[in-house]
């Protein structure tokens, strides 16, 4: 059995690109390096102007036995 964890990036558009509000990359090695895997990044239908308004990275973390499921370490939001 498996706990997921759902973080989700804004992202805002300026001079013709998109970009994450928050550097996924620091996210994801911050929850790998607490035990946590990403699954997938996940981006939902476009907006108005053809942009996503925001990115969902999901975490999978195999769960203890011993261990309840909060009591799981995660990265402070």
């Amino acid at each position: 059995m498996y706990d997921y964890r759902f973080v989700r990036i804004k992202t805002k558009q300026g001079f013709g690109e998109v970009k994450p509000e928050k550097d996924y990359q620091e996210i994801v090695e911050e929850y790998a390096s607490l035990g946590w895997r990403l699954v997938q990044i996940f981006a939902p239908p476009l907006s108005g102007p053809g942009i996503a308004p925001y990115l969902e990275l999901i975490f999978e973390k195999e769960r203890s036995l011993t261990e309840p499921s909060y009591l799981f370490q995660q990265p402070k939001e």
